[in-house]
């Protein structure tokens, strides 16, 4: 005689097993998906820092493939996968706690939108601690040729032995400034965009199936990533920039004022289009898996509630 199978333990929302199963979707949603898009990655930083080291995304890929093979196109993959990777735990893992704690516990009749961009402001505050070592390193190895260290474990040595543990976070400032506008328009704006796409369908999030529902949340991602890119890429800039040409003994501050003074404003905006390409495709995967990992857990997709 066969046993029963014991039904599966659901998961109770807002348990901490809740919130656990939210920080390991952000990383399966966040660090293979970085990590997918590193050729694009790598020629951005490099004509961020270099505006005449390429003429077109597709002779930089050309070339550097011509010279190091295709995975010269998936350098810096490590530092990526592994940032991103601690970056999207805290980043949607800590999002779902502070929503909850914002929405519902401290300050229940705040309007939606506001909660949803204190939560998602505190949340990758905390998240970037996390990765600001490993964007540190990737930066360098991918905007100085020939590259500053051939892998991650090269690269923290020497970052550590030349510049101290400090050195991992001279960036952090630059990093906060691009990400966490960059993680509240993402987050408002999917959450708005689901919103209004079931007001426009004209039923309720629950009357369609979870297939559609993980449509539904790709599609707001994307549209949340278009604002995404447009609105940190300024940052996004000076971040690459900072990493791979900040001088010793020189502060942020002054270090901006230098590397502003002989970019100019238009130099913010270098590589923008393939940022929005890279941006608002990967925005919308991410919450495409996210979701889906959701899904499979037997918990609900995120907004249109």
């Amino acid at each position: 005689m066969s046993a029963v199978p014991k039904p599966q333990k659901k998961i109770e929302l807002f348990s901490g097993t809740y919130f656990g199963a939210c920080t390991l979707g952000g990383i399966i949603a966040c660090g293979p998906t970085h990590t997918a898009v590193t050729p694009l990655d790598l020629v951005k930083c490099r004509r961020q820092v270099d505006p005449k080291i390429y003429k077109s995304n597709l002779q930089a890929w050309s070339t550097i493939i011509r010279g190091e093979g295709v995975r010269g196109i998936f350098f810096g993959w490590a530092p990526t996968f592994v940032g991103y990777s601690f970056q999207g735990a805290g980043k949607y893992g800590a999002y779902e706690v502070f929503k909850y704690y914002y929405g519902e516990k401290l300050f229940p009749n705040s309007p939606k939108t506001i909660v949803y961009l204190g939560a998602s402001a505190t949340a990758e505050f905390i998240a970037d601690i996390f990765l600001c070592p490993f964007e540190a390193i990737k930066v360098r190895m991918q905007t100085t040729l020939p590259p500053y260290a051939n892998n991650l474990r090269e690269g923290w040595s020497k970052v550590v032995s030349e510049e101290g543990f400090g050195g991992l976070y001279k960036g952090l400032y630059p990093l906060w400034a691009r990400q966490i506008p960059y993680t509240m328009v993402k987050f408002a704006t999917f959450e708005s965009a689901v919103a209004q796409i079931y007001a426009t369908l004209g039923k309720p999030k629950e009357a369609y199936g979870t297939l559609q529902q993980t449509g539904v949340s790709f599609l707001g991602g994307y549209i949340a990533g278009i604002g995404c890119a447009v609105i940190s890429h300024p940052a996004d800039v000076m971040v690459s920039k900072l990493n791979a040409d900040r001088k010793a003994g020189e502060g942020a501050g002054q270090a901006i004022g230098r590397i502003y003074k002989n970019i100019g404003f238009s130099g913010l905006w270098n590589g923008l289009p393939v940022r929005i390409a890279m941006i608002g495709t990967l925005t919308a995967f991410q919450w495409l898996i996210y979701d889906s990992f959701k899904v499979y857990l037997g918990l609900p997709t995120t907004g249109g509630h």
